[in-house]
């Protein structure tokens, strides 16, 4: 994740966003920014989704295909 000065920055950006307004270069970095926190999360997501295996209650694996195909993909990358 991003590191807690760039969260509190966006979140100062936010709260003066709606208070007095940003500058040009007030706009361009929260946008920045929040670019960056969304790539972050994305793939954080991402990464804890392909760590998932669904098992159905008699214990067979029953993890959808498309997920099962990602994982491959993702294995013979490393």
């Amino acid at each position: 994740m991003l590191s807690q000065e760039k969260i509190e920055r966006i979140n100062e950006l936010s709260r003066r966003s709606k208070t007095k307004g940003l500058s040009d270069e007030e706009a361009e970095e929260q946008q920045n920014l929040r670019q960056e926190y969304l790539q972050k999360f994305r793939s954080s997501f991402k990464s804890q989704m392909e760590g998932v295996r669904v098992v159905d209650p008699e214990g067979q694996d029953v993890t959808p295909a498309k997920l099962k195909r990602v994982k491959g993909e993702n294995n013979r990358g490393h």
